[in-house]
């Protein structure tokens, strides 16, 4: 069984698989969120990651890189302390530390989405050894389903599910060649 087959009329995947899953996006701070929501579902449910995704907004100033980056001990104990969210403390450290690398790379890329342009097409294999040289606590499946929910890689929606032909005339980078 597909997302496709069990988001619609969800009221928390529906509006994700609807609307968010496997359309492009090139936002900083949106692409930052998917990471660290990717990063904290890993052993959960994505659905324990949607009902608190207003929580993590608010506890990382509203995926702001700048102010994340800028973390220090007394913000991470904020977030450990915080039961909103996911009190991991290698998700959250991963979190400040991803923000980090992100703000290398406007250095060193011009920014995160040039950064995924500019490495595009890779292979699921390649992109995962890609991410890992990158960033921190990103195996396999993490960054799979990053880059799946941002269309840089195919199996966001069967082609059968209406959001396909929605996502095809967007032309997400899995579409293109180069």
């Amino acid at each position: 069984m597909s997302y496709c087959d069990i988001a619609p009329g969800h009221p928390l995947h529906g509006p994700y698989h609807d609307r968010e899953y496997g359309f492009p996006t090139r936002t900083e701070s949106k692409l930052f969120e998917r990471l660290v929501l990717e990063i904290n579902q890993a052993g959960l449910s994505w659905l324990t990651v949607l009902r608190k995704r207003e929580a993590f907004s608010e506890a990382f100033d509203g995926f702001d890189v700048d102010r994340v980056a800028a973390y220090g001990r007394r913000e991470r104990a904020r977030l450990l302390a915080d039961a909103g969210i996911v009190r991991n403390r290698l998700k959250v450290d991963a979190a400040i530390e991803n923000a980090r690398r992100i703000v290398a790379l406007r250095k060193s890329e011009g920014g995160f989405a040039q950064w995924l342009n500019a490495n595009h097409p890779l292979d699921k294999a390649q992109w995962v050894k890609l991410f890992k040289q990158t960033f921190v606590f990103t195996g396999g499946e993490i960054t799979g389903e990053f880059l799946i929910s941002l269309g840089y890689l195919p199996g966001a929606h069967v082609e059968a599910c209406p959001v396909y032909a929605r996502i095809e005339r967007l032309n997400p980078p899995w579409m293109r060649r180069r």
